[in-house]
């Protein structure tokens, strides 16, 4: 980085936090946060040094989120004349702790998630599948989707970069459901949010769903409902290129600039929704209405989740609202994947290279499995 980039950075956010986000943010944008080709001759722990200093302070920052949240949050009940026991406190006292949580642990794990994902580009992930039969590539295909760039704008490249290098169409959309839904992000942030055994469950899930919505897709293999015109494209060879670490780490900042101001607002109105849960929504209510107890919990929630457009980032908040409440775990996690993964967005998207019938099938299919899951796991837990 320039002296000069250095010395204008600090008043370029000053802008952009005054309102002007024009040319600010622009600026911001434009200035690498480490260098993408470095010396060769240089120091080997210079491209390590801003990432290893960015988790110290994130680290410092995060052990004391909680005092601070508190304190400030007392200091404004005391200032606003707020009765601390009151209902509204306590929706504002969840509001002001879990936006700056969430959005630090999204900032966090995103970086890591864009450095990990110049590892696995979209061409060598379709050369992975390419030719692999159903069953084994399920299974692959499933898994890739963790840790695949994935979002509803790209559904539809992906759709036909896959059938183009000849992936079959099933564990092309095994691959569909899992990226999505089991994606790296959601399993991060339910590990720093509630544990490893629920990230660890909500994984083995998500992954059994797209692993079996591939597998009935595939009996049926219903080719003749995907547009004729995708399989008149030609498969185009990339070539690869090694990134450094520079580039890696660069690529990680990236991710951080563009994806965390994007899902900000989704992670607002979360937090929103779960503070109004966790504030004014009674807990006996929201037991009998997601309850274990209750047969229509599971469809209701399925109901509920797919005219919602979110992703994990922005639903997550919610989930732990719900869970806070009293609702059951199985029918909590069934209403996040069907938000994650049966938005309508993504089937407007795949109109353009799939028939009606077979989006159908496919909602149809995901829709099943996620029912089923969800009874199955309120029966066991």
């Amino acid at each position: 980085m320039r002296g000069g980039e250095l010395f204008l950075r600090p008043f370029a956010w000053f802008r952009v936090f005054r309102g002007d986000y024009g040319t600010a943010a622009e600026f911001i944008m434009s200035i690498p946060l480490s260098s993408p080709t470095p010396a060769p001759h240089g120091p080997v722990w210079r491209p390590w040094a801003v990432p290893v200093l960015f988790v110290l302070g994130w680290l410092a920052l995060y052990s004391q989120l909680q005092t601070a949240a508190n304190g400030f949050a007392a200091y404004l009940f005391a200032l606003l004349g707020i009765d601390p026991h009151s209902h509204l406190a306590s929706a504002l006292s969840f509001f002001m702790f879990e936006v700056p949580k969430v959005l630090m642990l999204l900032t966090l794990i995103v970086f890591i998630v864009g450095v990990i994902q110049t590892f696995f580009s979209p061409e060598k992930t379709r050369a992975i599948l390419a030719g692999k039969r159903h069953g084994v590539g399920n299974v692959l295909a499933a898994a890739l989707g963790i840790v695949t760039p994935f979002c509803s704008c790209s559904a539809v490249p992906l759709f036909i970069g896959f059938l183009t290098f000849g992936v079959p169409l099933g564990v092309t959309f095994s691959f569909l459901v899992s990226s999505p839904m089991v994606n790296e992000v959601a399993l991060a942030l339910l590990f720093g949010l509630f544990g490893w055994k629920i990230a660890l469950l909500y994984m083995g899930l998500g992954l059994s769903v797209a692993i079996a919505a591939g597998l009935v897709i595939g009996r049926f293999n219903p080719v003749g409902l995907v547009e004729p015109w995708v399989f008149e494209i030609s498969a185009i060879a990339a070539t690869e290129t090694v990134p450094s670490w520079a580039e890696r780490f660069a690529q990680g900042w990236s991710h951080v600039r563009d994806i965390v101001l994007k899902v900000a607002p989704y992670i607002v109105a979360g937090v929103g929704v779960g503070a109004w849960i966790h504030g004014y929504v009674p807990q006996n209510f929201m037991a009998h209405l997601m309850g274990r107890s209750a047969w229509w919990s599971v469809p209701l929630a399925v109901l509920i989740g797919v005219p919602m457009y979110s992703n994990a980032a922005g639903i997550i908040p919610v989930v732990q609202a719900l869970l806070g409440k009293g609702a059951a775990l199985g029918t909590t996690l069934v209403f996040m994947m069907s938000v994650t993964a049966l938005s309508f967005p993504e089937f407007m998207i795949l109109k353009k290279v799939m028939r009606p019938k077979l989006i159908a099938l496919f909602a149809g299919v995901v829709t099943v499995g996620i029912i089923i899951v969800g009874y199955v796991f309120n029966a066991v837990m």
